[in-house]
């Protein structure tokens, strides 16, 4: 066991030794003392793994250099096939991501995806295979439409990473080789201008080499009849590849006026590396950003234990879930959570069942009372039937719901794709024509001006910037935004949100603190504030319900004598009873009062007034008289009022959402005039609503913290989640509003007009350029100026379609939230 006594030094650790995930210590999570350290979790089940075997959690061993690496302590880890690795330096983390299988020696193959499985096309969700394949129309890999919660990175992810780690470096030396002659650094003049050029053919040929995939996305989309932006990229840079290389190889094939004083023409070999490195790295930003959808999945996937334990014939055992069936009888203990749904037969206990109401407030359940799946259990043991296992169970609903709704592409992607349909031929058609009309019209030497031309056209109809638009306003929008506490996942969600009509809400913690407090102590006639408060948390004392804690925690604030209670019991469902001093006090609702006996007369007035204004109230009597009601309640946030008239402000239909009571819902909507409330919700009423707009034609974007709200938070055009909320609601949103601030969301929309009209702005420099340069380079102006376009100048255009891109897109940092 953990050792309990205090710490010699009370340090706090980051990670969750049990996961790895990082862990805010300020965001109230679990934490446990051992040996010396103070160690954060992210939820009640790590804490409850560590406490049974502290020493499995604690040190882990560095698969490069050998070294003892303490896993809660530890600042890298990377994840490979499924499984967690630890390193004592950066250093070593980069050798085993670059060559995993060299430091693993003869480990043994992780499991394969479960039998089943379906792969999809990331931009064609249409293509779904039974097996890991590339897509007939692009070329992309195809990944599982549900991740498994053992699975690892994704490996296209990790392999782009290692090859743009390789190339960029490569690229850049040739971009700074070339572009050196261009601002005065005569590089050529001083290794000789040959040389100078077969060193740039020795740098961007690896380039091009690692990039392949890319020719091959090229060679896809024209044999299945889907031209793409990656139709262009491989028939850009292989035309500017091929060019410098016949300019390096036989530069007399080329029209003199191409050549310099040295007999030698230009070529193009940073243009090709730069490109495709380029393009590459915004591959990697977008698998990045698929790869935290899989990690919201596999968080949800985690709240499930790995096992159950099964009660047959008085004998108990441990077993996996996918053994479970329907009618077994399973045991639940304390700090564990619950397997699958079923219904309680024997016992008694407290549940938090925040993943599927939102709500803090655990629930008393009896024998009789159905519990679910992923929740978890709080403090006794009980014994439970299971009615729905496997994929039937309501946490395994939730995670479909999440991966169905995740699968989308980018809008903004689509348009691009648009576009590229009609540009793409017209573009070869036009570097066809070229060719044919300079071979059969053109001036001697006809063959070599009509492959200029030819290569003119495409280099400048390259669409390097297309490769960035997007990514470049995003990179910037997301630092931008990240000043305002306002995080961006990618170019959907500030699309989509920049369009949105509705807004749905989820009250606690997003409306609300998501704590309850004491807000309310009105005591009879003869009795002080302070001797009911001081009962009421003598007799709170006993239990850990967090309204029990609010009261208790109010009391000390409010300078309440401390008293003790004896012959304490919690009444399910109505409140708790105890002595006192020798006075037998009660606390509780209308109902336990009506058990007792006792009349509650104009306290139960009061009570109702105080339910209206959205708290809970409990009366509490001593000796069988009434002496007063507490209220509880979960403060609405300062910033609420003020972010919901911007809201308002905005257009902005705002809709509430949640599991709580209707009465406690309807006092806070009519607090902040809100447009209309929906209480008692589930996960999948709240999923259902957001479809129930979506058919109505709006565009809703769903705001909320709990796990409960992942489902909705995927499904509606854009998720907001409260950063201070659940791991799992950050993961399927969209937009997070890291302090939890309401007011974020009125940042965000700004920030998503501002940026969306940026991305718009750069996919026309992207275009204009190349598209205004294609009849010039295709040499229309040759019979009427005697002007034929140089390759070089197309270039030109090329790389100023790139620089306006990046130059707007910077822009996105002076924009005012």
């Amino acid at each position: 066991m953990a050792d309990t006594s205090a710490p010699a030094e009370n340090t706090p650790i980051l990670r969750d030794p049990v996961c790895g995930m990082t862990v805010d210590p300020d965001a109230g999570k679990p934490t446990a003392e051992h040996d010396g350290h103070l160690y954060h979790f992210c939820s009640d089940g790590c804490r409850t793994k560590f406490l049974n075997d502290p020493d499995a959690y604690r040190n882990a061993t560095d698969p490069v250099c050998g070294m003892s690496v303490d896993r809660a302590d530890a600042a890298h880890m990377a994840k490979h096939k499924g499984e967690r690795f630890y390193f004592c330096s950066a250093r070593c983390q980069e050798k085993f991501e670059a060559e995993p299988d060299t430091y693993l020696g003869d480990r043994p193959e992780p499991e394969p995806m479960p039998a089943g499985t379906q792969y999809t096309c990331p931009m064609h969700p249409e293509i779904v295979t039974d097996h890991p394949d590339d897509c007939p129309k692009c070329g992309m890999a195809l990944e599982p439409m549900t991740p498994s919660a053992d699975s690892g990175p994704n490996p296209e992810y990790v392999d782009f990473k290692r090859r743009l780690w390789i190339t960029a470096p490569l690229a850049l030396a040739v971009f700074i080789l070339e572009m050196g002659s261009h601002i005065g650094i005569p590089f050529a003049d001083w290794i000789g201008h040959t040389a100078f050029g077969w060193l740039q053919f020795a740098l961007a040929t690896p380039v091009v080499w690692i990039c392949r995939t890319f020719f091959k996305r090229g060679w896809s989309s024209i044999v299945n009849r889907s031209p793409n932006m990656w139709t262009l990229i491989a028939l850009g840079t292989g035309a500017a590849y091929l060019f410098s290389i016949v300019s390096l190889l036989a530069p007399g094939l080329l029209p003199a006026q191409m050549q310099d004083g040295m007999g030698m023409t230009p070529v193009y070999f940073e243009a090709t590396a730069v490109i495709l490195v380029l393009v590459l790295l915004g591959q990697v930003m977008e698998l990045a950003a698929r790869e935290k959808t899989g990690d919201a999945i596999r968080a949800l996937m985690d709240l499930a234990p790995k096992t159950a334990r099964r009660v047959t014939d008085g004998a108990e055992e441990d077993v996996e879930l996918d053994q479970l069936k329907t009618g077994d009888i399973l045991r639940v203990r304390p700090g564990e959570s619950v397997p699958v749904d079923g219904v309680v037969t024997e016992g008694r206990s407290s549940i938090d069942e925040s993943m599927i109401t939102g709500e803090p407030v655990p629930v008393e359940k009896v024998a009789g009372e159905p519990v679910t799946g992923g929740t978890l259990n709080k403090t006794g043991s009980f014994l439970m039937e299971a009615q729905n296992v496997g994929d039937d169970t309501t946490l395994s609903r939730i995670v479909q719901m999440v991966a169905n709704a995740q699968r989308s592409r980018a809008p903004i992607q689509a348009q691009a794709d648009r576009v590229a349909e009609y540009f793409v031929p017209a573009v070869v058609s036009c570097a066809l024509l070229a060719f044919i009309a300079w071979w059969l019209f053109g001036p001697a030497p006809a063959l070599s001006y009509a492959f200029v031309a030819a290569v003119s056209v495409l280099i400048i109809a390259c669409p390097c910037a297309l490769g960035l638009a997007t990514p470049m306003s995003i990179m910037v929008a997301t630092g931008r935004g990240a000043n305002a506490g306002v995080l961006i996942r990618d170019a959907e969600a500030l699309e989509r949100f920049s369009k949105v009509d509705a807004l749905i809400i989820d009250k606690t913690g997003t409306l609300t603190e998501g704590k309850p407090t004491l807000t309310d102590a009105e005591p009879v006639e003869g009795v002080t504030e302070a001797d009911l408060l001081s009962l009421a948390a003598a007799l709170e004392r006993g239990s850990e319900h967090p309204l029990a804690e609010a009261i208790v925690a109010g009391a000390e604030d409010r300078g309440a004598e401390r008293r003790d209670s004896t012959e304490f019991e919690a009444v399910t469902g109505k409140g708790v009873t105890g002595t006192v001093d020798g006075r037998k006090v009660a606390l509780g609702n209308a109902a336990l009062m009506k058990d007792l006996g006792i009349e509650t007369g104009d306290l139960a007035t009061r009570a109702r007034a105080l339910q209206e204004d959205g708290k809970t109230a409990m009366f509490i009597a001593v000796d069988g008289k009434p002496a007063g009601l507490v209220a509880v309640a979960d403060r609405v946030k300062e910033t609420t009022p003020d972010a919901i008239r911007a809201l308002h402000d905005l257009g902005l239909r705002i809709i509430m959402a949640t599991g709580d009571a209707e009465a406690t819902a309807q006092a806070v909507a009519q607090q902040l005039g809100i447009d209309e409330v929906h209480a008692g919700v589930s996960p999948e009423d709240k999923n259902a609503l957001v479809r129930k707009l979506k058919d109505e034609g709006l565009s809703v974007a769903m705001a909320g913290d709990g796990v409960n709200d992942a489902p909705a938070l995927a499904e509606a055009d854009v998720g907001i989640a409260m950063g201070t909320g659940a791991d799992v609601a950050v993961e399927s949103a969209g937009i997070t509003l890291v302090k939890g601030d309401l007011g974020g969301i009125v940042r965000a929309r700004k920030l998503a007009e501002a940026t969306m009209r940026n991305i718009r702005q750069n996919l026309f420099f992207a275009f204009v350029y190349n598209s205004a340069g294609v009849p010039i380079a295709a040499g229309i102006l040759y019979p009427f100026l005697g002007i034929l376009l140089s390759p070089m100048v197309a270039a030109a255009a090329m790389s100023l379609s790139s620089v306006s891109v990046i130059t707007n897109a910077l822009r996105l940092r002076a924009q005012k939230l």
